[in-house]
């Protein structure tokens, strides 16, 4: 073997770090769903915990366009709602008996859901896949309006603005599940979350997917060695396409709803928000983003109405200085921890979190002192009995001083780093 080769061996993750990246997140994720229902979770919980469940699904189906293929998309809700649709379409029919359908399964639907979005991801795909880039965004974008659009004006198969409903305690039981009570639907959840992340990970380890990474890199290179870039792009649409439609099974159970909104540019655009931020170069990426987001989502809106806000302020900083993501930020953190350097690793991160703290501080000091001003109700900002209005010197002192410290510690660490680096 040559110096190169074995060079070139050298450059790629070692057995013990594709483990911990990949294997053994995934092993802790169902060590926890095992869990859950040893604790007595609450309504509350559940209700969470199946939004995360079908979030999760989503974001990995939608990942394995962006992070693998390279493909942006802001559309994907598309099949997302289109498995959705069809699977209350279903469901209905179970509740009739009508034919074949008077026997099928509740519990099963994810899979139609599965079919119907592969077939319209296979569809649009068809022509969408011929680009790449900007071109396949801006397709992708149309054809959300496109879709979007329609669902108000074909009653029959959307049910216009009201949506389609459905039944769910219908048909055989499945291991004994009647689907009605939150804990049978928690079982289901768990069922096709471990299903589809073990589905979705054989699949990015097989030739296609390793081609879909090729491509994403160097199509041109793709085409030499005698594959054919488009069709790769579909064929990795598709299967994409196919996951969300089986996320929208899972949430027209959950839900027995389905309305035109999971077909808007709102779930698409949150979608590729998780993604992101939970990091779209790992595989456990996307299942941290959809956990870190659904819990905001559910829970920050009932402490801050600025919840959006901080969203969106989280999505900026992770684009510029953390486009690893979370799973970057959580990887690189451990690789620090045991390297040979610790100490002065441990050192430079206690500075780095005291600094992001103190920025923090003054930023949720300023936007929420700043909504309740804007709201013109005479409201001012009370945290821990401090009475922080607009016009109290306390407040400005309190936005000014922790964000010019903790930019401060920050740079210094930043300096040093270079340093070190030089």
């Amino acid at each position: 073997m040559s110096e190169t080769t074995q060079s070139m061996q050298n450059v790629g993750p070692t057995s013990g770090a594709k483990f911990r990246q990949r294997t053994l997140p995934i092993l802790i994720f169902i060590a926890i769903i095992l869990a859950i229902p040893m604790t007595d979770p609450s309504r509350t919980v559940y209700t969470l915990v199946h939004q995360m469940a079908i979030n999760i699904v989503f974001a990995l189906a939608y990942n394995m366009l962006l992070g693998k293929g390279g493909m942006l998309s802001f559309g994907h809700a598309v099949y997302f709602g289109l498995g959705g649709y069809y699977c209350l379409h279903v469901m209905n029919w179970i509740a009739e008996g009508a034919g074949i359908w008077a026997n099928f399964p509740v519990f099963f639907l994810p899979v139609l859901g599965f079919l119907a979005g592969g077939l319209s991801a296979a569809v649009i795909g068809s022509f969408s896949t011929r680009r790449a880039g900007t071109t396949f965004a801006m397709i992708s974008l149309g054809v959300a309006e496109l879709i979007a659009s329609g669902a108000f004006m074909f009653d029959s198969l959307f049910g216009g603005e009201q949506g389609i409903s459905g039944d769910r305690m219908n048909g055989p039981q499945v291991f004994g599940l009647s689907m009605g009570p939150m804990s049978d639907i928690y079982w289901f959840m768990a069922f096709w979350t471990v299903i589809s992340i073990i589905a979705m990970y054989a699949f990015t380890r097989t030739p296609l997917g390793r081609l879909s990474e090729a491509t994403r890199d160097n199509p041109q290179r793709v085409q030499f060695i005698g594959y054919n870039p488009t069709r790769v792009r579909w064929l990795v649409f598709t299967a994409s396409g196919a996951f969300a439609g089986l996320a929208g099974g899972m949430s027209a159970v959950n839900y027995e709803i389905f309305t035109p909104e999971a077909l808007s540019l709102i779930p698409s655009g949150f979608v590729l928000i998780m993604a992101y931020v939970g990091g779209i170069t790992y595989f456990v990426g996307p299942i941290m983003g959809a956990i870190l987001l659904t819990y905001m989502s559910s829970m920050m809106s009932d402490f801050t109405e600025a919840w959006l806000l901080y969203l969106g302020l989280m999505f900026v900083i992770i684009v510029m200085y953390a486009p690893r993501g979370i799973a970057g930020i959580v990887f690189g953190v451990w690789d620090g921890l045991t390297g040979p350097d610790k100490g002065t690793y441990i050192g430079r991160l206690l500075v780095q979190i005291a600094g992001m703290v103190l920025m923090l501080i003054g930023l949720i000091v300023l936007v929420e002192m700043s909504i309740r001003w804007s709201n013109g109700y005479g409201e001012v900002f009370e945290p821990f009995g401090l009475h922080l209005g607009t016009t109290n010197v306390l407040t400005w002192i309190l936005i000014i001083v922790p964000i010019g410290a903790g930019a401060a510690l920050l740079r210094r660490v930043n300096r040093e780093k270079e340093e070190a680096v030089a």
